[in-house]
């Protein structure tokens, strides 16, 4: 698709999905990257200028978060431990496949599609998860704790590298349920900081492949940031139980329609 930089459809594009981030707090990866599919461009692209939107945005809310004290770097360093050598094994991997083949691109609307639904069903039922991960099995050992941090990490890096969705609410519920003692705040300061180092590894590897469209980007980037904006004033003002649910119906019905369109089987 031939990218028109005076068209003012990916500014709005960046302003519609800045503002859902800046509402819930979810909606990079799992919103851009269709909203990409379907404005046409082919899979590789969408993904590869998405992880370079997100390694951008990340990145100032992590100088936010660290500010604020908000980031446990001990955390970041257990996921990423994970994260960045299941990112380079999944780039090698990719790289040995034909950026334009079908093939390729069907794996990744799959992949995006799963991703999608597991979103969804974190938002929906993280608080759950975590009561019942704390009755069944109470304190977990910080060995035990580590190792899974670790594993965490990994899926999250697989996730991300495949289809630029999971590093928001899919790690936010891994560490909700690891470390339920550490505060909501540094868990999402701590999961935004770990998503800076993922989406520049991945997104280079993607860039080096010629998959980044930096004229998107740049449009992209000139919505979104007044959309962040003004979603995060509007945010404490509406009812979350609203918010949640609604974006997790959107994920819910993106996902399976980008899971059917995948023709793998």
């Amino acid at each position: 698709m031939v990218l028109q930089s005076a068209s003012l459809v990916y500014p709005l594009s960046g302003l519609v999905v800045g503002f859902v981030i800046g509402l819930t707090g979810v909606g990079g990866g799992s919103l851009m990257t269709p909203l990409l599919l379907w404005l046409g461009f082919h899979p590789t692209t969408a993904v590869g200028t998405d992880l370079i939107y997100a390694a951008i945005t990340k990145s100032i809310g992590t100088v936010a978060q660290h500010a604020g004290g908000t980031v446990d770097w001990k955390v970041v360093r257990r996921l990423a431990y994970g994260s960045v050598p299941a990112t380079v094994l999944t780039l090698f991997v990719l790289s040995h496949i034909n950026g334009e083949s079908r093939l390729l691109g069907d794996t990744i609307k799959f992949v995006l599609g799963i991703a999608l639904l597991l979103t969804a069903i974190c938002i929906l039922f993280r608080k759950y998860f975590a009561e019942v991960l704390a009755r069944r099995y109470g304190d977990i050992s910080d060995v035990r704790t580590r190792t899974l941090t670790v594993v965490s990490g990994a899926i999250v890096g697989v996730l991300v590298s495949l289809s630029s969705v999971g590093a928001g609410a899919i790690g936010v519920t891994a560490l909700i349920l690891l470390y339920p003692r550490l505060p909501l705040a540094r868990v999402v300061g701590s999961d935004i900081a770990h998503g800076v180092p993922l989406t520049l590894i991945a997104g280079a590897g993607y860039w080096y492949q010629g998959d980044v469209n930096w004229v998107l980007l740049f449009n992209l980037l000139i919505g979104s940031i007044p959309g962040i904006l003004a979603g995060s004033m509007l945010a404490p003002r509406l009812p979350e139980y609203g918010l949640r649910p609604a974006l997790a119906a959107i994920l819910l019905f993106v996902g399976a329609n980008s899971v059917m369109h995948a023709h793998l089987f």
